[in-house]
Order: C-alpha cells, then structure tokens, then sequence
C-alpha cells in the first residue's frame, strides 16, 4: 500500500533548556519525537537546540517557522522566569498573551486534587499567544500550543510546543498533535499505532527481510527501533476511522509475520520476552528459578520486574560454578543445578555461564567468546545451547541475557 495524494510535509524539532545545551542532560525527547513524526510520514530535515534566553528563543522559532511546514518543540513551558516558550512565540507572531480560561480552570484542578495551594505565578502557564490553540495537557500544569504562523509564498507553518517532562510531552503529542499533523497531511482525522518484537536479528538483516515493507511512502508506515538488541517495529495507520486503521495494520502485521516469523514474540511498548515467558509458563501451570554466574544478573531484574507471578520462583546471582557447589554442598555443578530446581519448586531452570566482565572506562568493544546457557525442564532433562557473542559493554549483558530467554521461549512452544 502507499499513501494517496498526501501532501509531503518537512518538520524542525525544537529542544529548549540550557540543560540541553550545557550537556548536564541528555535530550531524548528529540530521537523520540523524529521517531514518531517520521512514522506519520513527515520528514524530519533539522534539529535545533537553544538555551533559556528569549531572544535566542524567537530567533530559533523564526528560523524554523521559517524553513520546516511543522515545527515541534519541548521544554520552556514551566512556571519559572527561566520557562520563555509563551513569550518567543508571542514575539514570533508580533501577538500579546491572554489568559485562557479553560487551562486555567485545569491547572487549578491539578493543584486541588494534589491538595496543595497554586502559587499565584502557576498562573502564567495559562498564558497562550492570541489566535494560538491549546494542546491539553491530561498529566501536568503545562499545557501545549499550537500556533501557526504565516509566511510569504508558502502556506503557514504550525508550531507545536509540548512541554519537556518525556511522559507528558509523549501522551500530548501521541492523543492531540498527531492527529493535527495527519490532517495536515491529507492522511485521515484517526491514527492507530501497533507494535511488534523481535529478537534474534540485527537491524539491517531486518531490514533486508523487510524489503519494502519500510518503505517511507508505505501506508500504514512501519518504523523500526532497536534497543538493548531488541528490535521494535512500529507500525502506524491514518486513516478516517479506527476500523480502517485497525484492518490495515491487522494485514501488515500478517505480511511481517509472513517474513520474519522465527525471531517475533510478541506486541506491545513495553512487552518483552520475559512477558512472552510468563505468559507460556502461566499456561503450561509451571514456573521458573534462573541462576546467573559472572558479572551481571539482568535475567534476575527482568523476571523481578513481573511482580508477584506464579510463574517466576527467584534467582542466584553468583561469581563462579564453584560457589554455586559449595553453596548447596553439591557433589558437582550439575547436583547443584538440580538442587536449586528443587529447593525453589520450579519446573524449569535457566542459567547463564557466564557474563563477563566489563571495563566500564573503555569503549572498546569486547572481543567474542563463549557463554554456555543451560535450561533444565519438567522432566529434570538438561538442554544446553553455546553461544559466542561479542560486542559493545552497553549491550553486550543485555544480548546474553536476552540469548537465553530466547533459547528458553524455544523450548517452551
């Protein structure tokens, strides 16, 4: 499928604070944004980051209002003489500021359901550009604007500024701008969003398999991110209902699965294979303990992480194969083994030896090697799978960890 007759719209995003450009935060607010707007089919050509002064602020928006059909913008919607978003786009459009009352109404809720007074300067946060809209804000005192901005020869530029806050500024956009930016586009008033995991592959592999299926000008649109190793495919439908929207991504998931079937386990942000583990485990009514040696224990985080799940008993986290024997006064590694599948009454066991260490000071890649995963089932049969990997100390534990999740799903379908 492709997009018919949208018309193709270039955005700038903005990121405003001098945390930014002093470096004392990282902006992941941007990589995010040009993500999501990427995803709408909107090509992202610039971004701009500014400090808290306002006429470096005017400046920028004016450039960019200038130059980019949207302009997306995060941060400087606070309450603080520091926060000058308002004023810069009030200047940018030679407009004064108005109270609205409607956001005032909303901040003043906020306050009285955290049951604490409004300091009277909350009130500016209220404070929109004549002619400008308001982007709603259902989790903070700051509301969004969205203003457009006339120029010469060209139709008017929309700027939209969110505030900076990530799970603020995420929703906003995801429920109220999004929808803006398809209409500009010709895509349709409804967007409906899916996501699918994957691990296995790399990013370019992926890629290939994918073949068009990534393709820029294909509706619905499919992203694809990776993170820790893990890699997400975003598929994104517009269109003039949630039905139509849902059919589309329904089949493009269906053309996916049809490609790269064998590394998929499962949909969702935030779903990851220790989810996809539960959820088989709770079916076949059986649980599992992990044991990690070597210098990481991430499988025992993730697992934590579920909460109290029948499905997952607990985990050691030991240096050596030795400490594990004299820990249990095991005749040997694999009487050690056994005893952890029973003393924690798990059906299943899945170990990891071992995680290297790593010289947090360097950047260098480590070199590959051997890392033996064990999985021991029902049945007390133990099944081992050898993997050598290398690679970055930012993911390398992550991939190893993830390896044998991966290897334990194997043997549970």
């Amino acid at each position: 499928m492709t997009t018919p007759h949208c018309r193709q719209l270039t955005c700038e995003v903005i990121s405003i604070g001098d945390e930014m450009t002093t470096g004392a935060r990282l902006d992941t607010n941007a990589q995010w944004l040009s993500q999501r707007v990427g995803e709408l089919g909107v090509t992202v050509k610039f971004h701009s980051t500014v400090g808290d002064t306002l006429a470096d602020n005017v400046d920028v928006f004016r450039i960019a209002a200038a130059r980019a059909d949207i302009v997306v913008a995060t941060g400087g919607l606070g309450p603080t003489r520091d926060d000058l978003t308002r004023e810069a786009l009030a200047a940018v459009v030679d407009r004064p500021l108005e109270m609205r009352e409607s956001a005032m109404k909303h901040i003043e809720s906020m306050f009285a359901r955290r049951q604490r007074p409004m300091p009277e300067r909350n009130s500016v946060q209220a404070m929109f550009p004549v002619g400008s809209d308001e982007v709603f804000n259902p989790q903070g005192t700051a509301p969004g604007i969205d203003l457009a901005v006339d120029r010469t020869g060209k139709p008017a530029s929309r700027i939209f500024a969110l505030p900076g806050v990530p799970a603020e500024m995420k929703r906003m956009f995801d429920e109220t701008v999004a929808p803006r930016i398809a209409a500009m586009s010709g895509g349709g008033s409804r967007i409906r969003h899916a996501v699918m995991k994957f691990f296995g592959t790399g990013e370019s592999d992926m890629e290939q398999r994918l073949g068009e299926m990534i393709s820029r000008d294909r509706e619905p649109r499919v992203g694809i991110t990776v993170s820790g190793a893990t890699i997400s495919l975003r598929i994104t439908a517009t269109a003039d209902t949630d039905e139509t929207c849902d059919a589309m991504i329904a089949q493009t998931r269906q053309e996916i699965l049809r490609l790269v079937p064998e590394f998929y386990f499962g949909d969702g942000e935030s779903f990851e294979q220790q989810h996809a583990i539960e959820a088989r485990l709770r079916a076949r009514d059986e649980s599992l303990a992990v044991i990690e040696l070597g210098r990481a224990a991430v499988l025992g985080d993730w697992f934590a992480s579920l909460g109290d799940s029948p499905a997952y008993r607990g985990g050691l986290s030991l240096a050596t194969r030795n400490d594990l024997v004299q820990m249990f006064a095991a005749s040997d590694f694999s009487d050690a083994v056994d005893q952890v599948r029973t003393k924690f009454g798990s059906s299943w066991v899945l170990l990891v030896d071992a995680y290297p260490a790593l010289d947090v000071a360097s950047d260098t890649p480590l070199p590959a090697a051997d890392v033996k995963i064990l999985a021991i089932g029902p049945d007390g049969k133990k099944q081992p799978f050898e993997l050598t990997i290398g690679g970055h100390p930012d993911i390398l534990h992550a991939r190893i960890g993830k390896s044998a999740m991966a290897w334990l799903r194997e043997l549970l379908n």
